[in-house]
């Protein structure tokens, strides 16, 4: 298994080890000892699966107070894969990065807790998994507009399919400061 800082700290990518022969492949999606080995020491308690069809956009969401670290990948298919970092006071703070989460690729991204999370479907279906350090708390979810103008995201398309919730996110500028974590000085 590799696993590889990004310009975001704290927010890393990690490719499994995959096993290939003429029957197919087999990797480890998670192996607690084995992932903190490589620094990702996370008690998680939840998973959770969401299928999507092409161009939807799931987010962007995050959870505030009882943060969410999250380890995602992608089963079936692709998404473009987004991470902000909303901590106030954090010195990348509002700043955001992408990548692309295949079947093919089999990476995975670690997501800290403070930074919101979105995805859009490539492919003509994508399964996406995703396991969370805290339980979900719908009192405590927050949404960000996908196309904040601060944000600048490139997302690669300019029509998404999005939920009622999410089409009517606020700008992040526009979120009460009581909603937006802080950063510590710690990443995770």
């Amino acid at each position: 298994m590799k696993v590889a800082g990004t310009r975001l700290a704290g927010v890393l990518l990690i490719e499994p080890d995959v096993f290939t022969d003429e029957r197919g492949a087999f990797l480890e999606t998670y192996h607690a000892s084995r992932y903190a080995e490589m620094g990702i020491d996370v008690a998680f308690v939840q998973d959770n699966v969401s299928v999507s069809k092409r161009d939807v956009l799931r987010g962007l969401h995050f959870q505030e107070p009882h943060g969410q670290i999250k380890l995602v990948t992608v089963l079936v298919g692709a998404v473009y894969d987004v991470v902000v970092d909303v901590r106030r006071g954090s010195p990348t703070f509002g700043l955001w990065m992408g990548v692309t989460l295949s079947d093919e690729n089999r990476s995975q991204m670690l997501v800290p807790a403070g930074f919101a999370h979105g995805f859009l479907t490539l492919s003509q279906t994508a399964v996406f998994s995703y396991k969370c350090s805290e339980m979900y708390r719908p009192e405590c979810e927050r949404s960000i507009s996908w196309r904040d103008p601060q944000l600048a995201i490139t997302w690669p398309t300019a029509a998404p399919c999005l939920s009622l919730k999410d089409a009517a996110a606020p700008l992040l500028s526009a979120m009460p400061e009581e909603w937006l974590p802080t950063f510590s000085g710690v990443d995770r």
